[in-house]
């Protein structure tokens, strides 16, 4: 049986439209390789300190971002050196009590980092090892104060202490 041009023309689409449609990787390919080089620039831009969710940093003004260092945490009941509990107890005590055992522990630990860390250079040994020192906006500053103290006593005397940014527009307003 002879078929109408219109038979062969449609039995032609349908035998088209029936074929599996093919993935075109080279075009994937290409933007998942823009999107890692992408994020590889860019990773770098935001640097987020860790913080307890009860901590709430001092609001400053400051614009220099934190830098990969050593860092020391005050909670309301101890002390964290880069993590790890170094000295716990209650702040509301007379200083004479928590000032030694906290002073012998945390400078331990930080003679013990600075042991394992690269020897300082010639530049560096003026200035000392950076140490950031993230404490709620509570804490008072003659705890702060001893702790800096303790710091020096060590190698670690380019001392930082972590704040959480205000925006331009809050400084305006009084």
């Amino acid at each position: 049986m002879k078929q109408s041009f219109r038979a062969k023309r449609m039995l032609k689409q349908n035998n088209r439209l029936a074929q599996s449609s093919k993935l075109n990787l080279v075009a994937l390919m290409d933007i998942f390789t823009i999107l890692v080089f992408f994020l590889m620039v860019n990773q770098s831009d935001v640097v987020v300190l860790p913080s307890n969710k009860e901590m709430s940093l001092p609001q400053s003004v400051s614009e220099q971002l934190p830098r990969e260092q050593v860092l020391l945490t005050v909670t309301a009941n101890g002390v964290l050196l880069q993590g790890k509990q170094v000295w716990r107890g209650d702040w509301q005590q007379a200083p004479e009590v928590w000032q030694e055992p906290l002073s012998e522990a945390v400078q331990q630990e930080l003679r013990y980092l600075a042991e394992r860390a690269t020897p300082l250079t010639y530049e560096q040994q003026t200035i000392g090892r950076p140490l950031t020192i993230l404490a709620d906006a509570t804490t008072s500053y003659a705890i702060l104060r001893r702790l800096m103290a303790m710091s020096a006593a060590t190698e670690y005397r380019d001392v930082s202490l972590a704040v959480e940014q205000r925006s331009k527009a809050l400084e305006a307003t009084p």
